[in-house]
């Protein structure tokens, strides 16, 4: 069985090589870049199945090597786990609003890297694998297998993370989810992911939804929920 390849943009060499070693000792195969020039190359020579992303880097930041990465057809599909020495909320929202699937923030044990991408892997190989082929509430259809989202017809570019909410709230229609409701159901239990950021994400599917996006209400106090027909 082949084994996964990470790709890791990081421009300090010590941090890159600590990564790379403790990666590797997990049996994955590592590809390494020193620049956000060189990454978005190696991202589109090599199609790697995860990127682990420093936002901080010499030449174009982090941010741009992800919105890169999203715009382009051959590499839109692979996760991106950004890597930050900022614990602002800003930085994360930028990163997950433009469709990266989660962070850590510096410092970080190598354990607990590991056990992010281990998370961030097993759920993008669910999304393919489930069973459940097809949800439509309203004019919304989730393709599960294809990852492919349409409204009112027309086919709706999502972030693996806006699409993982989707398909939360489209499976049960009507209930209401807190917000830490939504992160743990996407996320896992205890992930350091704001509640701020999930509210930006449903802002991001609404308007992505178009007129359709009007049936994911929020319910005051309470958290979000996508209307039942």
């Amino acid at each position: 069985m082949p084994r996964e390849k990470i790709l890791v943009i990081e421009d300090e060499h010590d941090i890159r090589e600590l990564i790379s070693y403790n990666l590797e000792s997990e049996g994955y195969d590592i590809i390494k870049a020193a620049t956000g020039t060189e990454g978005v190359e190696l991202a589109r020579k090599k199609l790697p199945d995860l990127v682990l992303l420093d936002i901080m880097l010499p030449d174009i930041d982090g941010l741009e090597v992800c919105r890169k990465l999203k715009r382009d057809d051959s590499t839109k599909d692979i996760p991106i786990i950004m890597l930050t020495a900022k614990s602002e909320d800003s930085d994360v929202i930028s990163g997950l609003e433009l469709g990266a699937e989660d962070y850590i923030t510096k410092p970080f044990s190598p354990r607990v890297l590991v056990a992010r991408l281990r998370a961030v892997l097993r759920r993008n190989t669910d999304s393919h694998d489930s069973d459940t082929a097809l949800i439509q509430v309203h004019e919304i259809l989730i393709d599960i297998k294809k990852h492919e989202v349409t409204s009112s017809g027309q086919v709706i570019n999502l972030s693996a993370t806006e699409f993982a909410i989707l398909s939360h709230l489209a499976s049960n229609p009507g209930w209401v989810f807190s917000r830490n409701q939504i992160i743990d159901a996407v996320r896992g239990q205890n992930y350091p992911v704001t509640e701020r950021s999930v509210d930006v994400q449903i802002l991001g599917i609404r308007k992505k939804l178009g007129s359709q996006g009007r049936y994911i209400e929020t319910v005051r106090g309470v958290g979000y929920r996508l209307k039942s027909e």
